[in-house]
Order: structure tokens, then sequence, then C-alpha cells
């Protein structure tokens, strides 16, 4: 069945898909400085496919244009002494990249994600920037991922281990699945990801949403199976997303006619957050109020998803490459005529203030200037009583939102001088 659900949402992915791709090189932030303005924030990044090179290792599946997603949350640790992928938010004040990434994988049977602790090695696998990928830094990467035991306690499924070649032990057969797609995800993939600032008592709701998640699996009342229209890696991605307020759940386990016309994929959603967190209305509060989950998330958790520090960033795999290829694809499922998708994100890496922080708090703080200086006198005593509750809130967000962001950008400019 898993088989049949892949070809089917393969032909409808490629039936919709932009055949349109955008080179983009690698536009970096400063990790460390933006951790230090933003010790939480949660990361959603887009993967393209890879492609193991011949010979170079065990032979595995590219997974297709489709591509993978997964999730960075700077501020989270593993829990200790759990045998299992447990998360908590750190103790203390987060370090820069003090965090772990998630991936979801359908070779788990008895977990949804996994979590590998430290930025740099989810992304990198200890690689030096620049340092080519040779077999003895690919060996290097995977004795580190055994020893952090980033597989402690997951089962693969029985069909993926029948597969695993004689000579090799289970252990490390599962290491090698999970490379590049798990953690050193710029060993063979391509990545484009959107970082989003938030707070540490949103990050604990973030934190307490994927434990959840996993807990069914881990206690055995459940067996884990990946599907590509009905949960998938970015149905997990999307959700965590949603407890913080950015946008509505996305539903898993629905009946595959619907799933099939509406799933979740990688680079649109990576699109998607970008637009939602940099360029929703906030300048027209009648749009807001009229829209019932934006006017919901500014009731319920003081939160409009569209405000500073949201960035864009963009990474290719490793270019000097002996195990993966490096021409990599990953598509839209978009509209063939108009491509939305592909001009929105050729947007986002043309304009500085998705990408650069300077230019991304300057943008905001003349849009609320804008805001404020409009505001009426009148506002929070209009005629309609759900009116004038909602354009007090309004603008009292906006102004403490203003604030906020004139501290931060004071503690840039001590940062770096």
């Amino acid at each position: 069945m898993r088989g049949v659900i892949f070809v089917l949402s393969a032909v409808l992915l490629l039936t919709g898909c932009a055949t349109t791709f955008f080179d983009i090189q690698t536009v970096a932030t400063d990790t460390r400085l933006y951790g230090s303005i933003y010790p939480y924030y949660v990361e959603f990044c887009a993967l393209s496919e890879f492609k193991k090179l011949p010979g170079s290792s065990v032979d595995i599946d590219s997974g297709g244009p489709g591509g993978h997603s997964v999730l960075y949350l700077n501020g989270v640790c593993k829990a200790k002494d759990a045998d299992y992928p447990v998360i908590e938010v750190c103790d203390g004040e987060p370090s820069p990249d003090q965090g772990v990434g998630l991936s979801v994988n359908a070779h788990y049977r008895n977990a949804n994600w996994i979590a590998t602790e430290g930025r740099d090695f989810f992304f990198h696998g200890g690689m030096a920037p620049g340092e080519p990928l040779t077999a003895s830094a690919y060996a290097r990467t995977q004795e580190r991922a055994k020893a952090m035991g980033i597989l402690d306690g997951i089962q693969f499924h029985e069909d993926v281990m029948r597969d695993k070649p004689t000579a090799m032990s289970a252990r490390d057969y599962m290491y090698e699945l999970s490379a590049a797609t798990d953690y050193a995800i710029s060993f063979g993939r391509d990545r484009y990801c959107a970082r989003v600032p938030i707070d540490r008592e949103r990050m604990r709701g973030v934190v307490a949403y994927l434990n959840r998640v996993n807990a069914p699996y881990r206690s055995g009342a459940r067996r884990f199976e990946w599907d590509v229209l009905r949960d998938n890696c970015a149905h997990l991605t999307h959700n965590a997303l949603a407890t913080v307020g950015i946008w509505q759940p996305w539903p898993t386990d629905r009946s595959l006619l619907v799933s099939a016309f509406d799933f979740p994929v990688p680079k649109n959603e990576f699109v998607n957050l970008m637009r939602r967190t940099n360029d929703l209305p906030i300048d027209d509060p009648a749009a807001l109020h009229n829209d019932g989950d934006l006017q919901a998330a500014l009731r319920e958790r003081d939160w409009i998803a569209t405000r500073p520090g949201a960035l864009a960033e963009a990474e290719r795999a490793v270019p000097v490459n002996a195990l993966y290829g490096t021409d990599l694809r990953l598509i839209f499922y978009d509209d063939p005529v108009f491509g939305r998708y592909q001009r929105d994100f050729e947007a986002i890496f043309s304009e500085p203030r998705y990408t650069d922080l300077r230019a991304n708090l300057a943008y905001f703080a003349a849009r609320y200037d804008r805001i404020l200086a409009t505001r009426p006198a009148s506002a929070g005593r209009a005629s309609d009583p759900a009116h004038a509750t909602f354009d007090g809130l309004y603008y009292d967000h906006i102004a403490r939102e203003r604030a906020s962001l004139e501290a931060v950008r004071a503690k840039l400019s001590r940062i770096q001088g």
C-alpha cells in the first residue's frame, strides 16, 4: 500500500510542479549573531533530493524531487538518559547554536521523528566550512553520530532492514540510511530554510506538541507508517509551527482522495512560511479582524505571524563531494500557468529584508511607525464593541512590537560595536 500511495502522490506532484528552477547559491546569516539576539527560534528547512554516488557505500534511493523537510529548534535539548528521542527546553539561557534538529523518516517503525543535538552537526556533520567530503570525513561523521546515540531506541521497519548487506551490522546500516537525511544534511542535500524567532514559553508549546506526537510510538500503542499524502515530514513541521500561532494545523490521516489534492510540500512550505512571517497586511487592521485565524492568534496569544526577525537562508550541498552528486532538484507543487511559488521564491532571495537582519529590522521599524502614526484617536472606542476591542488589542500589540524591535536593534548595535 505504501508503494501505491507513493506512486500516486508522485504523479500528482509532478503534474502540478513548476518546471523552472532558480539557481540559488549559498545565502548565509551569522548564526551566532542571530542566536545571540534571538536565543529561541524555530528553523524550517526544505531539503532537495539526494543522489548517493555508485560505489560510495550503500545504494540508497534518492527520494525524488519532492525532497524532504526538517526542523531545527534553538534553545531545545535532548532529555538526558531517555534512551529514546525526547526533547525539552534547555536549562538556563541557551548558547547561540545550542539546539536540536528533528527529522521524520519512512524508515522508522517506533517513532515519527528523531532528534540530533547541535546545529552544526545536524546541518554540516561537524565538517569545517569549505572542507571536501571525502570517504574518511564521512566515516568520521558516522562514528561521531553513533557515539552521540542519534538512533538510540529507534527501530526500523522490517522491510527496510531486509536490504541490509550481509557484511554490515544492523546499527551501521541504520546510520548509513540516515546520513544526509536525519543529520549531516549538507553532505548530500541543498537546503532552503526559514528561521523564525519565538520566546521561551512558545518554545515549550512546540516541544510539548512534538513529544506528544512521538508518545504512542514510544509506548508501542501505534506503529509509525509514513505516508507522503497523509502523514509526511512536512505535516510534522507545519503542525509544530501551528502551535505558535503562525497558521492553522494541517490534518493528518485524512482520506486518500482528499489528501491527494491537499498535502504539504517542503518547498511550498518554505515560501508559505517566509510570506506568512513577513508579508501579512499588518497595516490593515480591518483585514486582520476579518481573518478569523489572525484575529484568534492576536486575541488568544498576543501574536501576529508577520513580525521582525524571520529570515531566509540557502545552502548548497558540499560541492567537492566523493559520496553524493550535487546536481539536485527540489520542486514546487505550483500553478503551471502563473507559477506563484516560483515568483515568490525568487523575490525572497532578491530582497535584502528577507535575508539580512539589519534590513529586516529597518523594514519593520518603518512599517510599525507608519501604523502608529495613523492610529485614530478613537481606536478602541468604535461603535461596534467587537471592533473596538480588536482595534485596541491591535494598536497596543503594534506599539509593544515596536518597542521590542528597538531593544533588539540596540542589542545588535552593542554586539557589533
